[in-house]
């Protein structure tokens, strides 16, 4: 007799609707205090985060070295292979705005232009990034949580193929 699992969600988990359709609802305001709301944002940290770190120790099983947070790069990229010049971006789907126009209209104008800059500024060290000579890997964060395997193996085909060409 086989049972079907189910997949456990994490807390306030994001269905979608249909493709390229917008998530039903609109912003109905903050449910905490200021005071609570800020405690729990204080708490947010923007590197080391779990998916990043799921992927870093899936690369250093396989004997792979590289840099963290590289702060002479644009966008302090997650990862950073140098010699090939590869850098990947481990995205949290809120902060960087995953499908951001499908679910933009939840938010508070505040929240809107908040996403909406952060997304702007990515698409500028992307760019700034690629004019540099680097080729540019955007992991997302859902991505992780489904197949971890799948985003360490872009990692490492785009790895192959630069080492390929013979900069490693």
């Amino acid at each position: 007799m086989s049972r079907k699992r189910r997949r456990s969600r994490k807390a306030g988990h994001r269905r979608w609707a249909a493709r390229g359709a917008p998530v039903p609802g609109t912003h109905r305001g903050d449910i905490m205090s200021p005071a609570k709301r800020s405690a729990l944002m204080s708490r947010i940290r923007g590197t080391n985060t779990t998916p990043e770190r799921l992927v870093c120790r899936e690369l250093r099983k396989r004997g792979l070295r590289f840099s963290r947070h590289a702060r002479d790069l644009p966008g302090k990229p997650d990862i950073v292979f140098r010699k090939i010049r590869l850098a990947v971006f481990i995205d949290g789907d809120f902060w960087h705005g995953w499908r951001f126009p499908l679910w933009k209209h939840k938010l508070s104008p505040w929240w809107q232009q908040k996403i909406e800059k952060n997304r702007q500024r990515d698409q500028r060290n992307f760019r700034k990034l690629r004019r540099m000579g680097w080729t540019v890997i955007r992991i997302w964060e859902h991505q992780v949580e489904q197949d971890l395997e799948k985003c360490v193996q872009r990692i490492l085909d785009a790895r192959a193929r630069l080492t390929e060409g013979g900069t490693d």
